[in-house]
């Protein structure tokens, strides 16, 4: 059944968010529209638990590939974040949740002692890219398509090396995304929270750990994958803290955000970011199979990172400027 572990988790999460779509916390828990939001009407916010539970329902005709030390700090995550969609949790609460999982993924793995130099360092990388998938889940179909394109591309890489038990664990989470982006397409019907976001960027963290502690990719390859991520929060964020912006404070000036807001609409701007995720995914496959550092492909695309952010930048000011007129 591993080879079906794909199809499984497609449609379970399918229907799990159907079900969720139509049941009385579907219209319990919504995500009421504020000055801060893309869309207009609510919309519930708990799809994640879907793909969650297509995941899971996956991952049990393959138990002989799974690792516990991911298993339950991503159960963990999953929980902790369904509490705060429900209720709302304090950040210093969700934090202390995140580093619990990401202490025990590393101590479960052996990388705490194994790389000692490392430990800080990747203890910060997983908190991190937990978080800043949350923060990149904020038009239809964004967060969804990444997970789609971003563990497909994890997928891929692991059957070239040969490990096809990590391929398979991959290619699932990829299937459940592709599940749920059925109801989160635009027009989105639902959206995934917290329950789904933060796991999902603790997965994108953990599982190109696992891959690179088994060989089948360099340490790079994950950061070349979910870079169209990675590079809009992590330059954005820095934005904000250097003009003394509060961190976590929600706010409306990610690159996709103000695409969406400038006139480009989620559905185009969805499009667009599938054609970058596409590219930085093939783009990180064919480099990981190269000897060496891929300076020139590495350079390529940051230097397509810039133009692009250069040219959103000159969008959104054109933009502010019709506004003020």
């Amino acid at each position: 059944m591993t080879h079906y572990s794909p199809v499984v988790a497609a449609l379970v999460t399918m229907l799990l968010t159907l079900i969720l779509l139509v049941s009385k916390t579907g219209r319990l828990v919504q995500d009421v529209p504020n000055e801060r939001s893309l869309h207009t009407i609510p919309v519930p916010r708990i799809g994640g638990l879907g793909m969650m539970g297509g995941i899971c329902a996956a991952w049990a005709f393959m138990p002989g590939a799974l690792f516990w030390w991911v298993v339950v700090p991503m159960l963990l995550l999953v929980a902790v974040s369904w509490l705060d969609d429900l209720r709302g949790l304090p950040v210093r609460t969700r934090l202390l949740g995140q580093m619990m999982a990401a202490l025990v993924t590393l101590v479960g793995s052996g990388f705490a002692w194994q790389h000692p130099v490392l430990f800080p360092v990747l203890l910060l990388a997983i908190v991190w890219m937990t978080n800043l998938y949350n923060f990149m889940d904020g038009s239809d179909g964004l967060a969804g398509g990444m997970a789609f394109f971003g563990f497909t591309a994890y997928g891929v890489a692991a059957l070239m090396a040969g490990g096809e038990a990590h391929a398979m664990l991959n290619f699932s989470i990829g299937a459940a995304a592709l599940g749920f982006l059925y109801y989160n397409f635009h027009p989105a019907r639902i959206f995934m929270g917290d329950s789904g976001s933060i796991p999902l960027g603790f997965l994108a963290a953990v599982m190109g750990m696992v891959g690179w502690q088994q060989s089948l990719w360099p340490f790079w390859f994950p950061l070349i994958v979910f870079s169209p991520f990675i590079v809009d929060a992590t330059v954005t964020l820095a934005r904000r803290s250097l003009r003394g912006a509060k961190v976590t404070e929600a706010h409306r000036e990610h690159y996709y955000q103000r695409l969406v807001q400038s006139g480009w609409g989620h559905r185009k701007v969805a499009f667009a970011e599938y054609g970058l995720m596409f590219l930085s995914g093939t783009l990180a496959v064919w480099a990981s199979a190269a000897p060496v550092f891929p300076w020139m492909a590495v350079a390529a695309l940051a230097g397509l990172y810039v133009l692009l952010m250069w040219a959103v930048d000159a969008r959104w000011q054109e933009f502010r400027r019709d506004q003020t007129n």
